[in-house]
């Protein structure tokens, strides 16, 4: 009768497939959502601070509209007129009825632009409508 030698153990090797695979599907998770995160992190926008501000869980597909301090708009990154912004709107809104949008105007910005931004929403037929905010320093 033949044992088996177990001095002699055969050496483990690392396959690096998989860690490969794996190391690649985080680059694109990091790169989707900084892509994402992009479009609300204008940085000519400083939203105002409020007391009750909270995270609250962001939704698939959300529109952002950022409103500058010179009255600028922007719409997912790119600039815009009211025109436009209406128009974008009225197209996504009739496509998705329950669009989401945050608004983000800018602490300094004059509050009649961001009162238009929002008739502008209204008229596209948008209610779901969110104000941005931080929690005081």
């Amino acid at each position: 009768m033949k044992f088996r030698d177990t001095s002699i153990q055969q050496s483990a090797e690392l396959e690096l497939a998989p860690m490969i695979d794996v190391v690649f599907q985080l680059l694109i998770f990091f790169i989707v959502t900084w892509q994402f995160a992009r479009f609300e992190r204008d940085m000519d926008i400083s939203v105002p601070a409020a007391e009750e501000a909270e995270n609250t869980d962001r939704q698939q597909g959300e529109i952002i509209v950022n409103v500058r301090a010179d009255g600028g708009i922007i719409l997912n990154g790119r600039d815009v007129t009211r025109e436009e912004l209406l128009a974008k709107l009225k197209a996504i809104s009739d496509a998705y009825p329950d669009q989401a949008v945050i608004l983000r105007g800018a602490s300094e910005a004059d509050f009649q632009a961001i009162i238009h931004v929002l008739d502008e929403i209204k008229k596209a037929g948008i209610w779901n409508v969110a104000f941005a905010t931080t929690k005081p320093d």
